[in-house]
Order: C-alpha cells, then sequence, then structure tokens
C-alpha cells in the first residue's frame, strides 16, 4: 500500500452541511455557517473579530492593507517561508527584508530581529514554522520599542499555544490556512484575526472590495458604498459549511497528529542518537504544538534526494520543503537580506518531511521509520 505525503479527509457532517447550505439559499459569502466559523475562531482565540478567507493569502493580502504598507517600507521575515508571506507585502510596494532562523524550531530569530531594523520598517512577521511558536514575547517588545506592527503567519498552526495563548492571536493580525495540507482544511481558505480592535473595522471593509457592506448589513447606514481600497476576500458558503464540521472535531484531529508525531520520535530516536540524522521536537516542552508535521535534517541534499527515491520504491512519499525566498528570482528583485542567511541556507537543502495526516495509523509510521532505517542499514528503529 502507498503512503501518500498529505490526504484530504471528512471528519463528520462536511457534506450534510454542505447539503444544508444549497437548500437554504446561499452559496455566497457570510451565510450562516460562515458566521458560526467565525464565532468558534474567536471563541477559541479570543480575537477582537475573526474572518474567513478565501485562502491564508488573502488574509495575509488584508494584512498588509491594515498596516498601510507602501512603496519602500520593510518588513522583516523569514526567508525560509512560503511566498505568500512575502508576496502580499511586495503587492503594496513594500520590501520584503529576510533574516535568519533558529536551528532548533526554524523560526524567525529573534535575535537578530532587531538589528535588521531601519527607519523604513513598517512591520514584523513571524512565522510558526510546523505550528511551533516563534518566541514571541521577544518579537512583541522588540516591535513596541519601535512602533512596528506585528502580523503572525499562523497558516500552520491553528490551536498551537504559547505560554498559554493561542498563536495567531498575539500580535495585531494574525493569518490562518484551511488549505488541504494543513491540519483542519475546507480545501481552500483561510482566516484574518484582527487583534486590535482598532482594526476591526477597516478589515471588514478590505474584506468586502473596500465597502461598508458589512455596516449597512448591521443597520448601521441606509446604503453602502466605496469607501477605501479592497478586494474580493471572501470564500463561498461551501467553505464554510465544510470548515465548521471540521471545526467540531477540531481536538480530535490535533490529538491524532500529535500522537503520530512523538510515534515518529520514537521510532527515529534510534537514528538521531547515532547521529545519522537530526530530528527536531515536533512538541516541545512548555509550548503546545498542533503536529502540523514531522521532518527530518540529513546530512546534505545527495542523501536526501537518494532518501527521497529510496522511500519512494517503496511507495512512501517524503518531500523537502521551501526554496529560501532571499536566493529565488522575485525574493532578489523585489527584498533583500538583513541578516547572514547560514541556517536558512543549510536547513534548505537537507530537511524531508515524512508523510502525516490524520488517516494514517501508527503502523503506517512504523513502516516509514523503518524505511528510513534501512536506509542508513539500520534495522527496525
Amino acid at each position: 500500500m502507498k503512503i501518500p505525503f498529505n490526504k484530504p479527509f471528512i471528519v463528520g457532517e462536511e457534506l450534510d452541511n454542505i447539503r444544508r447550505a444549497v437548500e437554504q439559499g446561499q452559496l455566497s459569502g457570510d451565510g450562516p455557517y460562515t458566521k458560526l466559523c467565525h464565532r468558534w475562531l474567536e471563541e477559541r482565540t479570543g480575537c477582537a473579530r475573526a474572518l474567513l478567507t478565501h485562502s491564508c493569502t488573502a488574509a495575509l493580502e488584508m494584512a498588509a492593507i491594515l498596516c498601510d504598507i507602501g512603496p519602500g517600507d520593510e518588513v522583516i521575515m523569514p526567508s525560509y517561508t512560503f511566498v505568500s508571506t512575502a508576496n502580499a507585502f511586495a503587492l503594496r510596494g513594500g520590501v520584503p527584508v529576510f533574516v535568519d532562523i533558529r536551528g532548533d524550531t526554524l523560526n524567525l530569530d529573534e535575535s537578530l530581529v532587531e538589528a535588521a531594523i531601519t527607519p523604513r520598517t513598517r512591520a514584523v512577521v513571524p512565522v510558526h514554522y510546523a505550528g511551533v511558536a516563534c518566541e514571541m514575547d521577544a518579537i512583541l517588545d522588540i516591535a513596541r520599542r519601535h512602533r512596528l506592527r506585528v502580523v503572525e503567519d499562523a497558516a500552520q498552526a491553528l490551536l498551537s499555544i504559547y505560554k498559554g495563548k493561542p498563536l495567531g492571536a498575539l500580535g495585531d493580525l494574525g493569518c490562518l490556512s484551511f488549505h488541504e495540507t494543513k491540519n483542519i482544511i475546507s480545501g481552500e481558505g483561510g482566516a484574518l484575526l484582527v487583534n486590535d480592535p482598532e482594526l476591526v473595522e477597516r478589515a471588514e471593509i478590505i474584506r468586502e472590495k473596500g465597502t461598508n457592506r458589512s455596516r449597512f448589513f448591521r443597520g448601521q447606514v441606509d446604503k453602502y458604498t466605496w469607501v477605501d481600497i479592497g478586494s474580493s476576500y471572501l470564500p463561498s458558503e461551501l467553505v464554510g459549511a465544510f470548515l465548521h464540521a471540521q471545526f467540531s472535531h477540531a481536538e480530535e484531529i490535533m490529538a491524532k497528529r500529535r500522537r503520530l508525531c512523538q510515534r515518529y520520535g520514537e521510532r527515529l530516536a534510534s537514528l538521531a542518537r547515532a547521529g545519522v540524522i537530526e530530528v527536531a521536537d515536533p512538541l516541545p516542552a512548555g509550548l503546545s504544538g498542533n503536529g502540523h508535521m514531522f521532518y527530518i535534517l540529513l546530512p546534505d541534499t545527495d542523501t536526501r534526494s537518494a532518501l527521497i527515491r529510496h522511500l519512494g520504491e517503496a511507495g512512501i512519499l517524503g518531500v523537502f520543503h521551501y526554496v529560501p525566498l532571499h536566493s529565488s528570482p522575485a525574493g532578489r528583485r523585489f527584498g533583500r537580506t538583513g541578516s547572514a542567511m547560514d541556517v536558512t541556507d543549510s536547513v534548505s537543502a537537507r530537511l524531508l518531511r515524512l508523510p502525516l495526516y490524520f488517516e494514517m495509523e501508527e503502523a503506517d509510521v512504523d513502516r516509514v521509520a523503518a524505511r528510513v532505517a534501512g536506509f542508513f542499514g539500520a534495522g527496525s528503529p
């Protein structure tokens, strides 16, 4: 049997919710299921306002507008992230300033942020890689002292916790993803968490194509009109219907993924002790991770490529991750580096993500781990 890297799944009422949405006669945005999703996110994160979007990319673009990013404004972020993190700000004329990551969590190295700040800096964008929290106390302190906005790219981090607080709800704004590769899915989809109450009304306007339509539906104005820049960031009600069913099983989904991560760690521990691979802790002490990803670090790119082939021959799909943005053609064109990028360059050449999805079983994890051990000439771990 093949073991894919990722597999979309259904846990309960998804299809029934979609049928009911059709029967209720509203498939456009902000129907009953979308509102239920907003309420769930607000209750679980404590944000001032949650707004579903058609993608995390859309949420990041909204965040860039809310931060008033304009031509030449600089935004500090890691290079080891998805292109949307940088694209959202480059679209406004902003300049992504790439800073290196920590070797333990692969998150933005908070010790390098302050040195990258210039008079043009307007925001910091920490990315919670693999659902593990950045060192937010330090980042928030730097931002406060320099009067910078903080936009959390929490695409991978729904229901992960930092010192008792949900990720995405610590900065001014938080951006979530419900892409089919994430823990909780709607195929495509995302959400903007607005934590600064002063940004709520404008966020609603930007999401509604720059109109005050939300105020009209609340009866606060007698007609709605164009009042600001914006775009169509709303998802279909079908997305909300599917997503709300997944929210109803969120704890079950997270618990299963955490168990699988722990199993991987146990089964690969001997290889890590032997020094042939590095295994990051996906659930570090003091931080409540969500089991989003399990990855290993190989000695070099050639070893990684050979291991990917070795896994593939057994029907197991292992994949690498980001090409660093600072070394990409667009990254060199639109951004710049704000530090040396030694860790980013090293990790990107050696990291391998192993299969992890909700319907995966511990026996599947054991099979993957055994195949990895066999590659290094070891018996079953």
